[in-house]
């Protein structure tokens, strides 16, 4: 749980879980393949690298960034809605916590 607003925080393995379930679950963003490699590392996801957003994201929101093939990435927070990450062209669409690169 975050101490500043009192949400949860996603690891990777609670990813992985809702992953499962993905039907359910309206939290993830997809991204170019190309760049796939720097958001396991943990790097931020800009807007520009974004290919689909869940509708129902919105800035603040907890998020699992996935690639191309639906393989989970990282996870993080939001920091543009779904419609704005989709339709801007600049500045970060996710701050990410966690990549997966980190948890090995």
């Amino acid at each position: 749980m975050r101490p500043t607003d009192g949400l949860f925080s996603l690891s990777i393995k609670g990813a992985k879980r809702i992953a499962m379930a993905r039907g359910l679950a309206r939290c993830f963003v997809a991204i170019k393949d190309d760049v796939s490699e720097f958001i396991a590392d943990g790097s931020d996801v800009f807007a520009v690298h974004v290919l689909e957003a869940d509708n129902d994201i919105r800035a603040s929101d907890e998020v699992i960034v996935v690639d191309e093939g639906c393989k989970i990435l990282a996870v993080g927070r939001a920091v543009l809605s779904a419609k704005e990450m989709k339709a801007f062209k600049r500045g970060v669409a996710v701050k990410v916590r966690r990549g997966v690169s980190e948890e090995t």
